[in-house]
């Protein structure tokens, strides 16, 4: 399901608390179009710079756990003072899930393409469990797990092509 376009907020709003910066990812979300699809776009552009500093996988892997937990309490802080749990200004829920899938996408650009269509794809259809966390979660946990499982739903689809290429000599 697509998150209704949000009203326009002023940037102003981001800086009335550190959460609303955080939850609307520094800015992409106030997107007055698809802010979902641009806050991935942040995730995407911000992933390399971001792992040269965190090189390894075991600190990006903490990063992102800290950056998980920071989520569900800006999204929970925002969707409060705007009024609406999964405002679409919110897109922290887009970007750290989408870190997560990029980590573990294969190498090269053609893979991570296909890695931020299928994550949208499943941050819009939002197959079950995500449905669940989407329409009954009604917190910034919900709001954080629902793309958590998006991002599950798209390193399986990659692993499984990935599978199939490999089986098929390509």
């Amino acid at each position: 399901m697509i998150k209704p376009p949000p009203p326009s907020l002023p940037i102003k709003f981001l800086f009335r608390h550190p959460a609303h910066l955080v939850a609307c990812g520094f800015g992409s979300g106030l997107s007055g179009f698809a802010p979902g699809t641009v806050g991935t776009l942040f995730s995407w552009l911000t992933y390399w710079p971001l792992r040269g500093v965190l090189e390894t996988d075991l600190s990006f892997a903490i990063f992102l756990l800290v950056a998980f937990g920071l989520g569900v309490l800006a999204c929970q802080i925002t969707g409060r003072a705007l009024g609406v749990v999964d405002h679409g200004a919110i897109v922290w829920d887009e970007i750290v899930p989408f870190w997560a899938v990029l980590m573990l996408t294969p190498a090269g650009p053609a893979w991570q393409l296909a890695a931020f269509l299928w994550f949208r794809f499943y941050d819009i259809v939002k197959p079950q469990p995500a449905k669940y966390f989407d329409t009954q979660v009604k917190n910034g946990f919900g709001v954080m797990m629902d793309d958590a499982v998006a991002a599950g739903y798209t390193i399986l689809t990659l692993a499984l092509a990935k599978a199939a290429l490999s089986a098929s000599g390509l």
